[in-house]
Formats: C-alpha cells, sequence, structure tokens
C-alpha cells in the first residue's frame, strides 16, 4: 500500500511525501498533488519531517556487559531517538575481532528488531584491543563490518596504526580513531585547565587529543588513504584537521552534541555524571567545535553512546566511569542549536545524514524517488524531561538528566514500514 505524509514542514516548507514499496516516490509541495485512491493517509500538519539519522559511534555494550545496555534496548532508544542506522563499536567481552561475534551482534538485531534500525558493527582493529596484533579484517568484512576502530583503547604504535590503515583501504574500509595519548597526563579525570585547578583533580591537555590527530592525518597523507578522527573535543584538535584538509588528505571527523552544549564548569562539585571521554574542554573549545560543525570542517555528528549503570556512576570522580547514554537524547539536543540559530534543519541532515552515509557507504534518504523510506516526524513543540519514564535506553548516565529539552521524535518509518 502506498504511503502519503500530508503537511509536514520539511526544510521550513510544508510538503506532502508519497511512498510506496519501501522507496520515495515523490515529495512535493503541501496539495500539490492529490494522493492516489489506494493510499494510507497520515496527516503530518505541526510537524517536522526529516530523514532517520546515522549513528556513527554506539557502544551497546552487547555480548558481555547486557546489565549497562543490551542491543535490543539500544535499538529501541536509537528508533526513538530518531536514528535508522547504528554503527556499534567493538569494545565488548568478548572483543568483536572474530566474524563470530559479529554474526551473533547481527542476529541479536535481527531477533529484536526485525524491521529496524539497522546494526552495523565496526571491526576492532587489534586483537583483543590490545594495539599488538592486526584482526582478520577481511572475515570481520565478510560477516557484516562496516569499518574498523579500537575506540576505547587508543593505538600507541604509529606502526600498528600504519598496518591497520593499509589492511583496510584495502579492503575499502575506514579506520575510525580514538585519538588520545596515552601517557600525556595518564591517570587524568577531566580537561587540564582552569577548572580541575580549582577542584584539585589530575587533569588531560587538549594536546593529548591533537598530537595523535596529527599522527594520524600525516599517515593518512602519506599512505593516500582515508582516516577518521572520532568525537573531537578541542579547538586544537580542529586545528590540526584543518591543517590535513588544506593539504588535501582524505581525512574526516565527528564531534558529539555534548561537546557543542557543556564545558569544563559541568564537572563542578565534582559532578560524575559530566565525567566523558574525551573529557568536556573550555568555553573556547567549545565555540571552535561548534564553528567548525557549522562550516563543514567537521564532517558529522555522532553520540558516542556510552551506557553505563548507576552504580558506575556513583562515588568519587576518581572512581567513575567515563561516558554519556545518548541515543535517545542526541536529536533533542542538537534541536537546542537549531531553537538558538547556532545550526539550521538542513545542517541536521547534513551533520546525521547525509555525510555519515557517504563516509561509510551507507544507504540514506534523501527524499529522492527510490531512495529508502526511512523518516521521522518531529514535534518541535514538545517538551520533555529525560529521566527514567521518557528514555528507552538502560542506563542514564547523562548530565542532562532532569533538563527540559524541546523537540521530541512522535512517529518513525523504516523501509515505509511504522515503527511506532
Amino acid at each position: 500500500m502506498k504511503l502519503c505524509i500530508q503537511n509536514a514542514r520539511h526544510l521550513e516548507a510544508p510538503v506532502d511525501l508519497l511512498t510506496a514499496d519501501g522507496k520515495i516516490l515523490t515529495m512535493t509541495p503541501a496539495g500539490h498533488c492529490p494522493p492516489p485512491e489506494d493510499c494510507e493517509i497520515f496527516d503530518a500538519h505541526g510537524l517536522t519531517l526529516m530523514p532517520s539519522m546515522t549513528d556513527a559511534h554506539t557502544h551497546l555494550r552487547e555480548p558481555g556487559y547486557e546489565y549497562k545496555e543490551d542491543i535490543a534496548s539500544g535499538l529501541e532508544a536509537a528508533a526513538r531517538g530518531g536514528f535508522g542506522t547504528v554503527m556499534c563499536m567493538a569494545n565488548t567481552r568478548p572483543v568483536n575481532d572474530t566474524a563470530s561475534v559479529t554474526a551473533h551482534m547481527l542476529e541479536r538485531a535481527r531477533q529484536s528488531h526485525p524491521h529496524g534500525p539497522r546494526l552495523c558493527p565496526v571491526a576492532a582493529a587489534s586483537v583483543g584491543l590490545k594495539g599488538e596484533e592486526l584482526t582478520p579484517l577481511a572475515e570481520l568484512k565478510a560477516a557484516g563490518c562496516v569499518a574498523v576502530s579500537n575506540d576505547g583503547r587508543p593505538l600507541e604504535s604509529a606502526e600498528i596504526v600504519r598496518r591497520i590503515m593499509e589492511y583496510a583501504a584495502d579492503l575499502d574500509l575506514i579506520l575510525i580513531d580514538h585519538c588520545e595519548d596515552p601517557h600525556l597526563a595518564r591517570g587524568w579525570r577531566m580537561h587540564e585547565g582552569a577548572t580541575s585547578g580549582l577542584l584539585g583533580v589530575k587533569g588531560q591537555p587538549a594536546a593529548g587529543e591533537a598530537v595523535q590527530a596529527a599522527r594520524d592525518i600525516m599517515l593518512a597523507e602519506y599512505l593516500g588513504v582515508p582516516v577518521h578522527i572520532a568525537h573531537v573535543s578541542a579547538a586544537l584538535t580542529v586545528d590540526v584537521i584543518a591543517w590535513g584538509k588544506a593539504r588535501g588528505v582524505p581525512v574526516t571527523a565527528e564531534t558529539c552534541p555534548h561537546y557543542l552544549l557543556l564545558d569544563e564548569t559541568a564537572l563542578e562539585g565534582y559532578n560524575t555524571l559530566a565525567k566523558v571521554s574525551p573529557p568536556l574542554r573550555t568555553a573556547e573549545d567549545r565555540a571552535a567545535l561548534r564553528r567548525a560543525v557549522k562550516d563543514g570542517l567537521i564532517d558529522i555528528l555522532a553520540t558516542d553512546h556510552a551506557p553505563h549503570a548507576a552504580h558506575e556512576k556513583e562515588g568519587t570522580l576518581d572512581e567513575a566511569l567515563c561516558g554519556f547514554t545518548g541515543l535517545d537524547l542526541a536529536l533533542s539536543l542538537t534541536w537546542e542549536l537549531v531553537r538558538e540559530g547556532a545550526l539550521t534543519e538542513a545542517d541536521l541532515q547534513r551533520l546525521w545524514c547525509r555525510r555519515p552515509a557517504e563516509i561509510f557507504h551507507l544507504p540514506w534518504n534523501g527524499f529522492a524517488p527510490g531512495d529508502p523510506a526511512d523518516f521521522f516526524l518531529l514535534d518541535p513543540a514538545a517538551v520533555w524531561i529525560p529521566g527514567r519514564e521518557t528514555m528507552y535506553s538502560k542506563s542514564l548516565n547523562t548530565p542532562f538528566l532532569g533538563r527540559e529539552l524541546h523537540g521530541r521524535v512522535v512517529h518513525h518509518w523504516l523501509g515505509g514500514r511504522r515503527l511506532f
């Protein structure tokens, strides 16, 4: 059956969307073309139409850490947050360094969400994430992996990074690198700066991220292969990426909503919910990241969804684990930037939809005829407060807990099938 979404707003214009057989047929100005007789009608007056998003950086914890999150709960949070595709990192137990682990992840996704969101595993870059021995990337790609990363453990050896880049490029995969010098300010708890000094807490300088990003970019230039810099947090790293792009290096980069909205002062009072890796940095870093996202120097947004159980965020700042839950929140957080005028709806579609799909060779919906009918309706007037009653992830480890947010997904279709 055909479906017609009528009177939605897309990029500030009223539109009607017609789909059939899981594909886009047409998108026209509202009221321009009468719908076919054999068509289901959905009136979307007052709602914003957006293509389903891709999260290129998610930790779903299964196998091994299902008490934090599992694939079923993570994909439900993704669907409710507007995501049609989720790329999950390899730091599970066992690590996703063999085809059997990849197959397990994909089977769990099929069992829990047969109609999506789609799960795209990311292969471990090194066996056990130890940074010593390369994984069998050809087998992992054949099993369904779409990229490679050692995320969670930075790669110390430039030689290992080189070999991973070369091997991945031969398979048309890209290395997503967690850039952090593990020796610079070992044992850090937050950004090294004014707030860490006032709190008496050991910090990590921004240079710890930038030096490894520079290494990766120089290797990518030397080898003539691409590299993707994960969760950029610092202005100095932005400068390094700009230098690489100006030289024509095939480097791409991501940042996360929390780096655009928060800074180091969120840790005042030893707030463990604000502890994340890489750490929240200065207001100046936040401003630089906003500029880089707006002008496309940073290519995409990603959640770095890192769920933890409540007890893992309790206790002291030294004891608390790093990471925020993000799949439920990401769209509403970035919608705040649209409300502020810092970004536009077109920017969101570029950052969350088009560019992730281009970088990682994934399908996406640009609302052209034949595109996958993956889209959602956002209520821009909805006001909600993150908490146990309003979130679908198992975990609530976010500094935005209890804060009033605007904009929420109210309906979601994947392949033309309505999820909710």
